[in-house]
């Protein structure tokens, strides 16, 4: 090497073997000294090596971009790009060694007019001439490929090669919406949200690469250094595509060879194959070849490449005709003869063969690959196997997050639309596309799925958009279809896995006996490879079968695609098992819809009936007695009844006052009538009983005076709706049984939830809303009114405010402007209405006891032999003699303390007091009666007319769950008591 000069340039030369370029570097460069250098600039510089003008320019930057700006024109550009486009950072030397200056005698302005001289002159003397003997044309190097894919082991493609790059459009397309729709401030959607929180914060790493030339370079002068250099380079890089190539790129340079190919091993056992990353790269190549879909494969143990990976020998041939195992169609195809070639097995870390490396005839023509070449190849691939199983790794990684991603997506997708079972099969069969990438999926769906017969009763199927004419319509109902669909419906594989249970994969179809090829063969779709898997409801119940055909690469379904389609179907089976449930609960609601407005219909009273009420005279407080505080339960029938509550009514001045119209009345009262159930208590005289009980508490104690027109008509039809459609058992049979009521209510305050609601749906009829002309505000606190009245009724709610309401009415603290304190006392007001029966003479007493008795019987019964319990005392008719020992209990503990505390507030519902006094005096003497002779029962008692039964306590648990029963006492028909 050395520097002269010609010309007004300053030349850095090197000799034939030194040199990788020629460059040129004008006498105006800063930094080759002062300003007086341009008048030296005939002086030769001494043992200046290439490696200092390189670290001149690194510390140098702003001369080079000012001589680039100066002499650089588009072709430099252009190929500086090329050669640099996985890099971000290139290494000055790199660029240098690309910018060429115009010859010595043209003047600096005439450079941009010279590229190709520079080019060509520069190409003469660089490394890259050694190749030129020896170029191919693109033609034949086209057939040679084109030639080794034919003979390739899986060559029935129907699906394009080029089409695999829209694998990665919905990931763009979504990133896509995501960037428009932030740049918009619109909100984003959960699939969009998704994304972001999915997105890999792992890249594969990409560090920047030598030029060629440097390491021609170094090569030639120092060899430690060259090889350290490609080591490093191949470490540096995860991507096995581009590592491949760098691979292929190092080998050519090493052996000096005209050509490379480098194979990896894929599959397992028997099932192992070798496969090209690229064919016939050169070390001239100077930007990375596209991968096309079709790879070249060579069957295990077969040809040159086949031994060399069976055996893990070296094969160094100088003459590959006189090897049998050569094959040269591909030189006989291309025109090109192949002469020597060297092939060498790549192996892993712990010595298992992944790979063969292949080089083709030496540069320089005649000479043979040498021992030496062995030695060097050698040294050099086991750290390329290194690099190739770290790079392996790393996509395996990177595909099992790719897969666990979409199957979190796949979830998303499921979950936001569960309403359409063609919706959600359409999105289940686009994703098995997507993540399996096959040519056709389709979704079977069993007609019944408790039936041992496999039948199916829907099936569809999404074919890839080049394997079908019609991609917007690719999802079609196989019932409607002919040909393959009806393969589908009636195939045999499928049956067998939904009869089993058990997941097919089918590597050759027409090789399995299950497969039918006479469907296929009428097809235009020809069918390769089949993987079938069952799809599970929640219950472990199969409702059918997915199935995928055909990979779009070739290859038979690996076992890891087996194993993640099982995973993809489980969600799948979830989200057809919700959609099928929510079509269900569709055509439930439109049935319940249905049955409704016929119960509706039917509940309703008639007309005839309410011209009845409507015309009729309605008796005077003071003839029906309903202002008194004893009065008779059972004085009254039920048409009488009926004309007393228009009575309360109108003597509370609730008609006037909120505009009820007297015909709705009458209708709304006949309804609630109606909808009482025919059970032996919680019936319609029940509820009226309590309603003339609060009517007396308002007018004869006085309370009217103290509330308000609001409060008074919200506890009156409380009073009337508080046991509406009682079933006759309380609300511990509902939760202990299941039922509707405690499934749709819970299990707190079940039956008194059901009884407002059914209260709310009988005014919400038409004709039949006794509110319509309130206020808006009105209305709005009458209902919250009534709730709460209906509600009080549960015995549990009573127990959580007595204590404190006892409290302030002994203390005189009680404060009728607080609200708080207003709704203690309404509550209150409405349990000791609803607990009357205790506070009647003792005639009525005993026959309401009568009654409860019974009713809690029949639920004590229905424990007993529904559900293998035994019931409490006052449930079990075996027990019945307890039953005047626990009606003590019942009035000392629950009764007397709330009228007494009524009392304190309201005098005058002394009288009340007076006679719970007297009836517990005849619940004593029957109990005591019993302790003497246990002969003497409570039960008797109460039958005979003395006296008897519980109703106190009767009435205690009927609170405890508040119910509601339509019916007269009269009515001989008993149900269960809640």
């Amino acid at each position: 090497m050395h520097l002269g000069s010609c010309g007004s340039q300053t030349v850095l030369d090197f000799s034939p073997q030194q040199k990788p370029h020629r460059c040129y570097f004008s006498a105006q460069l800063r930094g080759f000294g002062s300003p007086r250098a341009t008048s030296d600039r005939d002086m030769a510089v001494s043992n200046m090596l290439f490696c200092d003008v390189e670290t001149f320019l690194d510390s140098h930057p702003e001369l080079f971009e000012d001589y680039l700006n100066r002499k650089g024109n588009y072709s430099m550009v252009e190929k500086w790009l090329k050669n640099h486009q996985a890099s971000k950072s290139p290494s000055v030397v790199q660029a240098s060694l690309q910018v060429q200056a115009p010859p010595a005698q043209a003047p600096p302005t005439q450079a941009p007019a010279e590229p190709r001289e520079e080019k060509s002159s520069a190409c003469k003397d660089s490394w890259a001439s050694k190749c030129d003997g020896l170029q191919r044309r693109a033609s034949q190097k086209e057939l040679r490929k084109t030639f080794a894919r034919s003979k390739a082991i899986n060559v029935n493609r129907t699906y394009d090669e080029h089409v695999n790059s829209r694998a990665q459009e919905p990931l763009t397309s979504m990133r896509r919406r995501a960037l428009l729709r932030k740049a918009s401030s619109l909100p984003p959607t959960t699939a969009h949200i998704l994304s972001a929180l999915l997105e890999s914060r792992v890249n594969i790493p990409q560090y920047p690469s030598t030029a060629v030339d440097f390491k021609y370079y170094l090569k030639e002068h120092n060899e430690r250094e060259f090889f350290l250099e490609l080591v490093k380079d191949i470490s540096n890089d995860l991507d096995l595509t581009s590592l491949s190539y760098k691979i292929l790129v190092f080998v050519c340079i090493m052996v000096d060879a005209d050509r490379c190919s480098l194979f990896l091993v894929e599959g397992t056992g028997n099932k192992k194959t070798l496969v090209s990353k690229f064919f016939d790269v050169h070390a001239g190549t100077t930007v990375l070849p596209s991968m096309n879909s079709d790879e070249v494969q060579v069957p295990w143990g077969k040809g040159i490449i086949g031994y060399v990976a069976e055996h893990g020998e070296t094969v160094n041939i100088p003459d590959a005709y006189q090897d049998r195992r050569f094959s040269d169609e591909i030189d006989k195809l291309t025109g090109y003869k192949t002469k020597s070639l060297l092939c060498m097995p790549i192996r892993s870390s712990d010595g298992e063969i992944i790979g063969v490396a292949q080089a083709i005839n030496k540069t320089l023509s005649g000479e043979l690959f040498t021992e030496d070449d062995e030695k060097v190849l050698q040294m050099y691939l086991p750290f390329c196997g290194i690099a190739i199983s770290n790079a392996q790794l790393f996509a395996a990684s990177r595909k099992e997050y790719d897969r666990s991603r979409a199957l979190l997506e796949v979830v998303n997708d499921l979950f936001e639309e569960q309403t359409d079972l063609e919706k959600i099969v359409r999105k289940i069969m686009h994703r098995a596309q997507t993540l399996l990438k096959c040519e056709r999926c389709s979704v079977q769906l069993l007609e019944d799925i408790e039936s041992p017969v496999v039948k199916f009763t829907k099936s569809f199927e999404l074919l890839s958009p080049k394997c079908s004419a019609d991609t917007e319509n690719s999802l079609k109902d196989s019932m409607e279809k002919s040909s393959y669909s009806d393969w589908l419906i009636n195939n045999s594989i499928a049956e067998l896995v939904a009869s089993t249970g058990l997941p097919v994969n089918i590597s050759d179809a027409y090789q399995d006996p299950r497969f039918d090829a006479e469907a296929d063969q009428f097809s235009d779709f020809h069918i390769r490879s089949v993987l079938c898997v069952p799809i599970w409801n929640s219950n472990h119940q199969i409702i059918g079968v997915a199935q995928v055909l055909n990979r779009l690469d070739g290859k038979p379904f690996d076992d890891a695609d087996q194993r993640l389609f099982e995973a993809f179907v489980i969600f799948c089976g979830l989200g057809i098992n919700n959609t099928i449930m929510y079509d269900q609960v569709k055509k439930s609601w439109a049935k319940q819809s249905v049955a409704l407005d016929v119960l509706s219909y039917h509940a309703t009273c008639s007309k005839t009936e309410v011209d009845k009420f409507k015309a009729a005279n309605i008796p005077l407080v003071c003839e029906l007695g309903i202002d008194k505080l004893s009065f008779d339960d059972f004085s009254l029938d039920v048409d009488a009844m009926i004309t007393a509550a228009l009575r309360m009514f109108m003597e509370l001045g609730m008609v006037q006052k909120f505009k009820i119209d007297y015909e709705i009345l009458c209708r709304w009262l006949l309804t609630v009538r109606k909808n009482y159930r025919m059970v032996l208590y919680h019936n319609w005289r029940h509820a009226f009983n309590v309603c003339q009980c609060m009517f007396a508490m308002l007018t004869t104690a006085g309370f009217q005076e103290t509330l308000t027109d609001v409060e008074i008509l919200a506890l009156i039809v409380g009073c009337v709706c508080h046991d509406l459609d009682h079933r006759g058992t309380n609300n511990a049979f509902q939760a202990k049984t299941g039922s509707a009521l405690a499934l749709l209510y819970g299990t707190s305050a079940t039956l008194e939830h059901h009884h407002f609601n059914h209260a709310v749906m009988i005014l919400q009829s038409e004709g039949h809303n006794i509110f319509s002309n309130l206020s808006s505000t009105e209305y709005s606190d009458l209902m919250q009114l009534l709730k709460q009245s209906i509600l009080a009724t549960d015995l549990t709610l009573y127990y959580e405010n007595r204590n404190t309401f006892f409290e302030l009415v002994s203390k005189g603290e009680y404060n009728w402007n607080v609200k708080a304190h207003r709704d203690m006392c309404r509550s209150m007001m409405m349990t000791a209405c609803d607990l009357g029966a205790v506070t009647k003479p003792w005639e009525t007493s005993r026959k309401v006891a009568e009654l409860v008795t019974s009713e809690f019987f029949e639920q004590g019964d229905r424990e007993r032999s529904e559900l293998k319990l035994t019931p409490s005392a006052i449930f079990d008719r075996n027990r019945k003699d307890e039953l005047p020992g626990l009606q003590l209990e019942w009035i000392d503990g629950i009764c007397a303390p709330l009228y007494e505390t009524l009392v304190k507030l309201n005098p005058k519902l002394g009288p009340m007091l007076d006679m719970i006094s007297a009836n517990r005096s005849k619940w004593e003497e029957l109990n005591k009666k019993r302790q003497r002779g246990p002969s003497i029962s409570a039960s008797s008692s109460v039958c005979s007319g003395d006296g008897t039964e519980t109703n106190g306590c009767t009435v205690a648990q009927h609170n405890s769950t508040s119910c509601c029963s339509s019916g007269d006492i009269h009515s001989t028909t008993s149900k269960p008591v809640s």
